[in-house]
């Protein structure tokens, strides 16, 4: 059993997805299966991560005092359930209340449209539409997921508010994105070049973001 003064330490020691795992757990109980769906669901969109880390995390959690685990048969396999602790809600509860670090943007195809000088017309209206595409993608995901709880068959329905709120953010820099690639590979086709616009024109166009 941790003393008060290791579990601090590891408490400290623990990453946001171990805090996303957690707040998985702290629904209810879950199998690994049903732990890596969840966050598949509910995060994939916010803190993507694969599906080997978050078994991992899991298992640091209980190493942590964090969470629990057991081995059940169903069937002929065998599955692993895990559950919060007291001291695991503690560590939430602190997590939840503490400042959270910067939001970070990370795209491959949008590198590629930064430094698209160093290929071609089409593989940069190629970037432009993947990510065009990508993001209307998530605008898609997002209205299966309101068709769902519509539909009475979304999980946790008590607090699918908070989960909404979350998905309105997202889906409008999804919607955003969305015309962003729009307007953007229309600008790229008229310029018939990998960079056909001068100093001012990106000013100008900087200056517009957030204009109706």
């Amino acid at each position: 059993m941790n003393t008060p003064i290791e579990s601090e330490s590891q408490a400290r020691r623990l990453t946001p997805t171990s805090y996303a795992v957690l707040a998985v757990l702290a629904l209810r109980e879950h199998s690994t299966y049903e732990l890596i769906k969840q966050m598949r669901l509910s995060m994939h969109y916010i803190w993507p991560r694969a599906e080997s880390n978050v078994y991992a995390e899991a298992k640091r959690l209980v190493a942590a005092g964090m969470a629990t685990s057991r081995k059940e048969a169903t069937g002929r396999r065998e599955r692993t359930t895990y559950a919060i602790t007291d001291a695991g809600r503690n560590a939430l509860e602190r997590w939840i209340s503490s400042p959270s670090g910067r939001a970070r943007y990370e795209a491959e195809a949008v590198v590629k449209v930064l430094f698209a000088e160093n290929g071609s017309v089409d593989d940069l209206l190629a970037s432009i539409r993947a990510i065009g595409a990508e993001a209307a993608a998530g605008v898609a995901h997002f209205q299966m997921v309101a068709d769902r709880y519509a539909a009475g068959e979304g999980e946790y329905p008590e607090r699918f508010g908070l989960s909404s709120l979350v998905a309105r953010l997202i889906g409008e820099q999804q919607a955003a994105t969305v015309r962003w690639a729009s307007w953007a590979e229309q600008v790229v086709t008229e310029w018939g070049t990998t960079s056909g616009a001068d100093a001012a024109w990106g000013v100008e166009t900087i200056r517009a973001i957030g204009r109706r």
